[in-house]
């Protein structure tokens, strides 16, 4: 909550941009989430369902396959729609220069999401871990200006992916957000729960959903505390509508919660009005950071869920939202990045 010792500590820490700091540190760090791609890059469900439709078993043909696709040249179609949606959001490391520049003497802080952004989607939840590069980098973002992460993950299980006490964490969308412990009091620590009232509920509708979906090959359930998710990326298409019609049902019994789909995950959340744009404002506010005359906030994302937080960033003067994605479509976002991945990571 604001004035808590642990914001007070960061309204401390927090270092004017350009004053007395060297911002070649934060784009040496910042760098490394933005390698450019030098070709478009295939999804996991387009090589699915290039295998399946082309009838390819082996890996060497799947292999030969996507390197003849990314070594052709795209549909001049496609490429012209790429580049006009690029001119719209350029690319983060090409406008660095300008960046820094309009962030002299200005607050920084730092918002990321987690899967996706600092890990690549991975096909089973709980191994989405980051790389020891990427945990460094992020450390040292922690140790120059105010960082969070906000993420659909359970807070708790962010943490244990994370394993970074400098960090505020805001696990379930921002329904669940904590920061570092104040060193001078073992008692005192930022903490906010919007959602509280609900954990009971979420309790009984992990079990409720994971019953429903337990007969369906692929499907897992994971409970991320104050936000239930209904994975279905290892599923085979046809079963996707028996994943949404568990959700539905489920929904359907609780008036008090909804769901949303993210990128092959089904969540199921409280009716509050509360989301990652809020968790956001939350943290500028606890931390003294909400004059948007001096303070340049960052939020790096690449889901649907972060569009809140990119929309409340351009309502700033100085947001910046950086959406990282190798597809173009809709967003509230700034500037792009090319989708991340642990080989272009360093």
């Amino acid at each position: 909550m604001p004035g808590s010792a642990a914001a007070v500590r960061y309204q401390a820490a927090a270092p004017a941009f350009g004053s007395g700091f060297d911002r070649r540190q934060l784009a040496d760090q910042l760098s490394t989430l933005f390698r450019d791609r030098a070709s478009f890059e295939l999804n996991e469900e387009d090589v699915v369902a290039l295998r399946r439709g082309l009838h390819l078993s082996s890996r060497d043909s799947l292999a030969a396959l996507r390197r003849s696709i990314e070594g052709s040249r795209p549909d001049p179609t496609l490429q012209s729609e790429f580049t006009a949606w690029q001119a719209r959001h350029p690319c983060a490391l090409q406008k660095f220069s300008k960046i820094s520049q309009g962030a002299k003497g200005k607050r920084l802080a730092v918002f990321l999401d987690y899967d996706g952004t600092l890990t690549p989607i991975v096909k089973n939840p709980d191994e989405a871990f980051m790389t020891e590069q990427m945990r460094d980098i992020v450390r040292q973002l922690a140790q120059l200006f105010p960082t969070a992460i906000i993420s659909g993950r359970g807070r708790e299980k962010l943490e244990n992916f994370v394993q970074l006490k400098e960090m505020f964490y805001a696990g379930s969308h921002g329904l669940d957000i904590v920061g570092p412990r104040d060193p001078s009091s073992p008692h005192e620590q930022f903490a906010f729960q919007p959602a509280a009232r609900f954990e009971s509920t979420m309790n009984t509708v992990y079990d409720t959903l994971s019953a429903r979906v337990r007969s369906i090959p692929g499907a897992s359930v994971e409970h991320n505390k104050f936000c239930v998710s209904a994975h279905f990326r290892n599923c085979n298409p046809e079963s996707w509508e028996g994943v949404l019609a568990a959700v539905q049902t489920t929904v359907a019994e609780h008036p008090e919660l909804k769901y949303s789909k993210g990128r092959k995950v089904l969540e199921i959340k409280p009716q509050v009005e509360w989301d990652k744009g809020k968790a956001l404002t939350h943290l500028l506010d606890a931390l003294g950071l909400d004059d948007s005359s001096n303070v340049m906030p960052i939020y790096i994302g690449d889901d649907n869920t972060d569009e809140d937080a990119f929309r409340v960033l351009r309502l700033r003067a100085d947001g910046m939202g950086i959406l990282v994605s190798s597809k173009a479509k809709p967003t509230a976002a700034t500037l792009t990045a090319k989708q991340v991945s642990t080989s272009y990571w360093l």
